[in-house]
């Protein structure tokens, strides 16, 4: 996803690791996400902070990325018929960002799994990794 970040490291690494895996296709998704803000990520306005950990939700937290992420991806497994969507998040250190945690990810599951149309004629049921 090309979603109005900073930089863009992470996209020369996902099309690495899609090579190096054998994908059989690998796109890059654009979405302005930075048209909305909100995020250090994403709005030159808003400084990255440089030191140590502060309470609460950090403000390099992108509202609903995962949210976002994964919704495209559900979208692009109904067409090409996959049952796994993986995303790259770390339930154990994950920064105070709310859609990186078990809980959410779990939640998303049900979701996609009563909102597709595999899971809903019997042929596909997405299941999160633990």
């Amino acid at each position: 996803m090309n979603y109005g970040q900073r930089h863009g490291v992470e996209l020369e690494a996902a099309r690495r690791i899609a090579l190096r895996q054998g994908a059989a296709e690998h796109r890059t998704v654009t979405l302005d996400l930075a048209q909305f803000g909100g995020s250090a990520l994403t709005d030159r306005s808003i400084s990255v902070p440089t030191g140590g950990v502060r309470p609460g939700i950090p403000v390099t937290y992108v509202p609903a990325r995962n949210t976002i992420f994964l919704s495209l991806a559900l979208g692009w497994a109904e067409v090409i018929e996959a049952r796994d969507i993986v995303l790259g998040v770390n339930a154990l250190d994950y920064s105070g960002y709310p859609d990186c945690r078990p809980e959410y990810i779990a939640a998303f599951e049900r979701m996609a799994n009563l909102a597709t149309k595999a899971a809903v004629e019997g042929a596909a049921h997405l299941k999160a990794a633990k």
